[in-house]
């Protein structure tokens, strides 16, 4: 399966930084309220949907259409009234968003030393192929360890996306563990922007910290849709390194903390108004 492109990490995310791009918001807000339903969502809803976080209408309906597109949403036509629902493709990007959320938590405590190492090497001229196999490698918890060599810790079963990209005779796969002089601190800190990353969490304690959540956001409809989205997009750059080998006060598990409490505290509110907003249809009836 083709992920969305994740975001860099090179980058120093200190600063709260830009808004969220709408794609990111739109792919959180159906996996909020419409992931396991099977029902489509009119365009109209959600156009009033995100008004609650200052997205306007052009901006909301050239979303859409751009996620047809790209094979994330289906289009369904009822009379006068357009309805969008999720094609399966997106349903299994936003089921592995949800269980990097709920279940698999954002500190490593439980690492076995184990580590997974990709070798590849592509012709110059497939630049296409490595671009969409790095994405997919950053995705899945990688980094680069050295020219053509990415390492993650824990064992990652890479088979899907070498048969995905049919790339299974250029790349090849190894478990095991780092042998002296090699050090794990060391080895993350070469292949991960440990700093970026630790910078990341940081930023989303400043920015939702505050009594009443972003300015941005009109109600606890628009700031779950917020915090949902800030959320993943830590989480998905978070390649879920070891905490013994971390900095101390690594700010994850506070930034952890803090995102399960304001998404208790929202979650009543923006179903209440989800119910009375979102125009459900299902497609399948």
């Amino acid at each position: 399966m083709t992920h969305p492109s994740p975001a860099s990490r090179t980058g120093s995310a200190a600063e709260p930084g830009p808004p969220p791009r709408p794609q990111s918001l739109m792919l959180s807000f159906f996996g909020i309220h419409v992931l396991g339903t099977g029902t489509a969502l009119s365009s109209a809803s959600v156009i009033d949907a995100f008004s609650r976080v200052g997205i306007g209408e052009d901006a909301v309906r050239s979303t859409l259409t751009r996620m047809v597109g790209r094979g994330l949403l289906e289009r369904h036509r009822r009379g006068r009234r357009m309805y969008f629902s999720l094609t399966p493709r997106a349903a299994e990007v936003l089921t592995d968003g949800k269980e990097r959320v709920h279940r698999t938590g954002a500190v490593n405590r439980a690492w076995d030393g184990t580590w997974t190492l990709v070798g590849f090497s592509l012709p110059d001229s497939w630049r296409s192929e490595r671009h969409a196999l790095r994405s997919q490698l950053v995705w899945a918890g990688f980094g680069p360890l050295q020219s053509g060599l990415w390492v993650a810790p824990g064992r990652v079963d890479v088979a899907p996306i070498a048969a995905e990209l049919g790339l299974g005779d250029r790349i090849r796969a190894f478990h095991g563990e780092a042998a002296a002089p090699t050090e794990a601190g060391a080895l993350l800190r070469t292949a991960f922007d440990v700093d970026a990353i630790a910078e990341g969490y940081r930023s989303f304690l400043v920015r939702w910290g505050g009594d009443a959540g972003p300015a941005e956001a009109s109600d606890d409809l628009g700031r779950q849709l917020l915090l949902h989205t800030d959320w993943l997009g830590l989480v998905r750059r978070d390649p879920y390194l070891p905490a013994e080998h971390l900095p101390t006060q690594w700010p994850a598990a506070r930034a952890e903390a803090l995102f399960r409490d304001l998404a208790a505290r929202y979650e009543p509110g923006a179903l209440r108004i989800a119910a009375e907003i979102l125009d459900r249809w299902d497609p399948t009836a």
